[in-house]
């Protein structure tokens, strides 16, 4: 069962240049103090067939970053041994998104595929040594020989064949004499472990399928148990970082090491894996969004692909951050969310510009102000960075605020606009409202104010004060311009049926929200994708990297202010 970490106390941690010890760097110290290796060399083995996720980025960087630490090498590879799920086009991806977290391989990239003859040739010899067996089972009739945790399993009456028999039947299942699913080679290890791992192993089936890489050179490919600690022993890696899920592997995988005779095999060690509260992290379950069109696509801002993040607004730099906050935990765990958020306030806080938006706008006519008048008034571009320098922001007869900027008949305590208040305007005026106009529905529609022109900067000169501080942009020079606000994807867990016949029952009908006529202040004109900028109360957003163009500007709120989940979701 996963633990919950709601603070970073009782997990050992990595973060950034400087990597904080953990108990995977105590277990490399002691190698390399004991003579074991001389070096560090770690891999992250990715199958290519799925996008990167954040919670492959923790993966990766647990690995990466002890190289960091230590000096070591670091490979990509790709674990391509199953030709029926695997495409270029996640080749491509898992590269484009590990250059762009900034996990540098150089030039020590490798394909599993590549060593197909090197396994097979492995696989020979433990034939050979009697350690493997063809086996005439079907996938039903194996699993039923298996046994239970509690039952040894049966041994299969093939499981005697002489060693010159195997040798023939396996060269033959090379050649294709033999249709998909009729033979399979087996490890000869212990029908009566307590692993069930253990307990006689596929280590090669016959598959008729095109390999990406390969084409139709091969029909028969090796299981992920035998190629994976031979593929890691080719590359010479000294450590073999894993998720907890599979220490049960652990024992084949230093048997396959063992009985092949490779000196100085690597050595696997666990890592438990890392979950995030309200975000669905299944491969499984993150294609069936993607191929059943409950999300736009692995890039769907909702999802916690590596290009997803990106394309909401997310940077490298915020996700290490998180990933070296949260830290490395023995076992799986669960990481709420909001560190993630955080991460990415902080990161951007300080970066960005921070302009005006109007997301939901109501229409102001400042009645008493000269009609085809416009003023240019100064602003900062971020309050915590003065190196960003300044902007100038036009002002004019007509502007729009937000619709919950005005209440006709506001509680105790509302300090914006409502009938005889007065308000500042940032950066421009004070403004009164004198009239709200209404449709035949009774809908407010537009807003008629006064405003004081002895307040110009937002100052009285007579020293009165206003409690309420608007955001507000000239109507005749905004940028019209559709923001998506998104939200978590899954529903609060309290919230969830649990009973439901099907997980996605407990989505968030209101994860995504279009407003598609926003008006922004003239200085986000000409922003290009994945520019990223604070928009005054409402958030950070990025420009959409895949639907935005000049005609139309689309931003994705990145994170809100501050986590208004629990507020909105109670």
């Amino acid at each position: 069962m996963a633990d919950k970490i709601v603070n970073i106390e009782n997990v050992e941690s990595v973060e950034g240049s400087e990597v904080r010890s953990n108990f995977i760097h105590k277990i490399i110290e002691q190698d390399l103090e004991g003579g074991v290796y001389d070096r560090v060399h770690t891999r992250f083995p990715p199958e290519p067939n799925g996008y990167l996720h954040i919670g492959s980025a923790y993966a990766i960087n647990i690995s990466y970053s002890a190289v960091q630490k230590y000096g070591g090498l670091f490979n990509l590879r790709f674990d391509d041994t199953n030709p029926t799920k695997e495409d270029h086009e996640y080749v491509d991806s898992i590269q484009e998104d590990m250059k762009w977290m900034g996990f540098d391989y150089e030039d020590r990239l490798f394909y599993g595929s590549d060593y197909f003859e090197r396994i097979y040739d492995y696989a020979v010899m433990l034939i050979k040594k009697g350690k493997a067996y063809v086996d005439d089972l079907s996938p039903d009739e194996i699993r039923e020989h298996r046994g239970t945790l509690t039952q040894p399993g049966l041994e299969s009456p093939h499981r005697s064949r002489s060693v010159e028999e195997n040798l023939d039947l396996f060269e033959r299942m090379r050649k294709g004499e033999f249709p998909a699913g009729a033979k399979v080679l087996r490890a000869k290890i212990d029908m009566a472990s307590p692993n069930m791992n253990m307990r006689d192993p596929v280590i090669y089936r016959i598959q008729y399928a095109h390999h990406y890489r390969t084409g139709d050179k091969w029909c028969i490919y090796p299981m992920y148990d035998f190629a994976h600690p031979l593929q890691d022993a080719t590359e010479h890696i000294t450590h073999s970082l894993c998720s907890a899920e599979f220490i049960d592997h652990r024992p084949l995988y230093e048997w396959v090491l063992n009985e092949c005779e490779i000196p100085t095999p690597p050595k696997q060690r666990e890592f438990g894996r890392m979950n995030l509260t309200g975000v669905v992290m299944s491969k499984r379950y993150l294609r069936d969004l993607v191929l059943n069109g409950y999300v736009d696509g692995w890039d769907d801002p909702r999802l916690p692909t590596l290009r997803a993040l990106r394309r909401r607004g997310y940077t490298p730099e915020a996700i290490k951050h998180f990933l070296g906050e949260i830290g490395i935990s023995r076992n799986e765990s669960v990481v709420d969310v909001a560190m993630l958020e955080h991460s990415i306030r902080d990161d951007l806080k300080a970066k960005v510009n921070c302009v005006m938006a109007v997301l939901r706008p109501l229409k102001v006519v400042v009645t008493n102000y000269p009609e085809g008048m416009v003023e240019w008034f100064d602003a900062p571009n971020n309050p915590e960075n003065p190196e960003l320098g300044s902007r100038k922001v036009p002002f004019s007869r007509v502007l729009y605020i937000e619709q919950e900027d005005y209440m006709e008949n506001p509680p105790k305590g509302y300090f914006r606009l409502f009938p005889g208040n007065e308000v500042r305007l940032r950066n421009a005026y004070f403004v009164r409202c004198q009239e709200a106009v209404k449709d035949e529905n009774g809908n407010i529609i537009e807003l008629h104010c006064t405003y004081d022109p002895e307040t110009k900067g937002g100052n009285a000169p007579d020293g009165r004060k206003v409690k309420g501080t608007l955001h507000w942009v000239s109507a005749e020079h905004a940028v019209k311009a559709e923001i998506r606000l998104y939200d978590r994807l899954m529903l609060p867990e309290e919230e969830q049926n649990p009973n439901a016949e099907d997980w996605k029952e407990n989505l968030n009908p209101n994860s995504l929200e279009v407003l598609d006529t926003c008006f922004i202040e003239p200085f986000v004109q000409g922003a290009e994708p994945e520019d990223k900028f604070q928009f005054i109360r409402n958030g950070y957003f990025a420009v959409d990297n895949k639907y935005s163009s000049t005609e139309k500007l689309i931003f994705n709120r990145i994170v809100a202010m501050k986590d208004t989940w629990k507020k909105n979701n109670k």
